[in-house]
């Protein structure tokens, strides 16, 4: 019956349209279905011939494959090759011609004499499903190729993959069509190369140069015969012929390639007969992509350049947008780390601080004046996380970022608070009794909202013998509580809070509980002491902009994006802008400058004249500690705490970099601090020192430069 429908359709329509209604035949249901199932096709072939027609062209070529991204350094040095799809796309030249004649013999013999529909072979499958009973499949190579050109275009969206798979008569069409027109576009040698760029080898390898590197550890040109039938006889069915998986499915899919190729004269009988007689001499490479494979400690920062491209509206104006060019692949993405100052933040932090510590150390340096980020690291390595000594949180970024959810930062944020002071018309000279312990006075919060008098818990300094009066200098050097929280007060909680958002602080690390939004800034008169989590890039860029004398710029890792056809595409800018005035930046300079010459950062200055300036932290029950400072050219953050997930005292006798610290034994300045003055001399090791502009402090006539 199927018979006579078909010389129906040749008298009818003649032989042009038969050959459509083959194909589609052929394609619809040899491959998957027995033949007499036409008669249910319910359409005619009128209906067919016009809904061929008025499909529009989907495409003339080939689409642009997705494959690995390459993230260089700022030297133009390799940091790591990140991928969706693990592919590299190789040219006709650079594929083993037994490779390229293996597969045509297998899936397309008569690939090079008929074109996009192989009437000859279709008319054959239709026979043979007809007499037999059996399912033999008529599609060319190059509507298979298409077929995998939905499947690329589709993504890693499952719906849009599942409906590029679907085996429908509108499908085979459209399908049909474009492998009409890929054959005029295209020479055969181009198609060829296509579909084994395209094809899926298993194992995560796309392509055939991937699946040469990750079953034999050779590239595609180095294939030999053995080799090539056995890849050639996966694309078939990649996870039944797996050789991993099932070695011996594997062994006789290869043998029946080889039969294949001796049968159309590829190859002669007896190599054949040898090449069957090999064993399937795997030799596998697993990918060697990914953050993952970064060196010097760079992972992090890698992870991190990752998340920025895919949340940055710069690269695309919806989160789909970016996912799906991310995923495309074949972007050069060059960066800002600096390959010296990485290695210098990698030595500092790993010497300092064991993978296996209970606590975990990180930090971030940034350039002053263009927001640069030079080098990022921390001492737990990058891992998946099936071992406490390693993780795949980035403790120097936000919870949106891959990071951890920051920490508490101490004192460290007292210097925002004097700057909103000096900002709002309070100068230097400013004192205040600060006793040992005083109440939280009653303030106002962004909203209106009073925050009324308060002892629970207690405002304190560190020690009952440091008490004033103090001016905002000494203050600064000794971090006395009781002066910065009434100067919090006089300065104006909110103006506070407005600080910290023009120094680019607009939310706390970690998200709000039950969302994916990050926690609002707590608006609490304990905001000066360092009660809101942060991350070291936050603080680091925070002290950068003291250093560029009030020019705050956003963070940026990102400095140069080319995609696959070599077209640049816009990168996020820094926005450099002043948030402050001059002198009150150089203020807090000299007073930061102050504490690592008088202060508790005394012993993490550079002994060899180098300026520096910083300010230690030091949280509550001594979970968390911080040293963040700059010299002219860098500004770093460094914090040590216990990663657990119920943070406990760094000064309970656990070991940190092999040293147990007891009680009144860590702070900021004995355990952060050498980390910071390590990693930024290396860092620095041959650079001018560079001078600071600073002003004269109270009761001094000295003027900086």
């Amino acid at each position: 019956m199927a018979g006579k429908r078909l010389h129906g359709v040749i008298r009818r329509f003649g032989l042009g349209v038969a050959m459509v209604c083959a194909s589609v035949l052929a394609g619809t249901l040899v491959a998957g279905l027995s033949l007499p199932a036409v008669g249910a096709l319910g359409f005619g072939a009128k209906s067919l011939v016009t809904d061929f027609n008025n499909l529009p062209a989907e495409y003339n070529a080939a689409p642009t494959l997705s494959q690995a991204s390459t993230v260089y350094d700022a030297d133009g040095g390799v940091i790591a090759r990140v991928y969706a799809r693990d592919r590299v796309v190789v040219p006709f030249a650079r594929i083993a011609p037994v490779m390229r004649q293996a597969l045509v013999d297998i899936e397309d013999n008569r690939f090079y004499q008929h074109g996009a529909i192989d009437l000859k072979g279709t008319l054959r499958a239709l026979t043979k499903n007809a007499s037999s009973g059996t399912s033999q499949g008529g599609s060319t190579l190059t509507q298979q190729l298409v077929k995998n050109m939905n499947v690329e275009l589709a993504g890693n969206d499952p719906a849009k993959v599942r409906e590029a798979q679907a085996q429908t008569v509108a499908r085979k069409i459209s399908e049909l069509k474009v492998a009409i027109k890929l054959e005029e576009t295209l020479s055969k040698d181009q198609i060829l190369t296509d579909y084994l760029n395209i094809a899926f080898f298993g194992e995560q390898a796309y392509g055939i140069e991937s699946a040469a590197e990750r079953y034999f550890s050779v590239h595609a040109d180095r294939l030999t015969l053995p080799q090539a039938a056995l890849l050639a006889g996966i694309v078939q069915s990649p996870s039944g012929y797996d050789p991993l998986i099932d070695a011996q499915a594997a062994l006789v899919r290869r043998n029946v390639v080889l039969a294949a190729m001796a049968k159309y004269g590829s190859i002669t009988a007896v190599q054949a007969v040898q090449a069957k007689a090999a064993p399937l001499g795997l030799k596998v490479s697993r990918p060697r992509e990914g953050c993952i494979t970064a060196g010097n400690g760079e992972q992090f920062f890698c992870d991190y350049v990752e998340h920025l491209f895919l949340a940055d509206p710069a690269f695309g104006r919806t989160v789909e947008a970016r996912q799906a060019l991310w995923d495309r692949g074949g972007l050069s993405i060059h960066t800002t780390l600096d390959p010296r100052a990485q290695r210098a933040l990698e030595n500092s932090v790993s010497s300092h601080v064991d993978p296996g510590d209970k606590a975990a150390t990180a930090m971030t340096i940034v350039q002053p004046g263009t927001g640069a980020i030079v080098a990022m690291g921390q001492s737990r390595p990058y891992g998946d996380g099936n071992s406490p000594a390693v993780t795949t949180l980035n403790y120097n970024v936000d919870r949106s970022m891959g990071g951890g959810g920051g920490f508490p930062t101490g004192s460290t944020v007292k210097p925002i608070t004097a700057a909103a002071a000096l900002e709002n018309g309070i100068g230097m000279d400013q004192t205040y009794p600060a006793p040992y312990q005083e109440p939280y006075p009653a303030m106002k919060d962004c909203q209106g909202n009073r925050l009324p008098e308060s002892d629970n818990p207690p405002n304190q300094n560190d020690s009952p013998s440091l008490v004033g009066p103090f001016a905002m200098p000494e203050a600064m050097a000794k971090s006395v509580n009781t002066y910065f929280v009434p100067l919090e007060k006089d300065a104006g909680l909110c103006n506070v809070v407005q600080m910290m958002a023009k120094l680019g602080i607009t939310s706390q690390a970690t998200y709000s509980p039950g969302t994916t939004t990050l926690a609002p800034i707590a608006q609490v008169q304990s905001l000066t002491l360092g009660t809101n989590s942060l991350t070291p890039l936050e603080m680091a860029d925070v002290y950068a902009t003291f250093a560029a004398r009030g020019v705050y710029c956003s963070p940026t890792a990102i400095t140069a994006v080319t995609d696959v056809n070599h077209k640049s595409l816009p990168v996020p800018s820094a926005n450099c802008h002043p948030v402050m005035q001059q002198s009150t930046a150089d203020a807090i300079t000299t007073m930061l400058k102050g504490v690592v010459e008088d202060g508790t950062g005394a012993a993490d200055g550079f002994t060899d004249g180098r300026p520096s300036a910083g300010k230690t932290g030091t949280t509550d029950a001594h979970k968390q500690v911080w040293f963040v400072g700059f010299t002219p050219q860098l500004s770093g953050a460094t914090v040590v705490s216990d990663t657990g997930t119920s943070v406990t005292s760094l000064e309970d006798g656990q070991s940190i970099g092999g040293t147990s610290y007891g009680p009144g034994q860590v702070f900021g300045s004995t355990v952060a601090g050498p980390i910071w003055h390590d990693a930024m001399g290396g860092a620095l090791n041959g650079v001018p020192f560079g001078s600071f502009h600073t002003v004269p402090l109270p009761g001094s006539s000295s003027n900086g430069p």
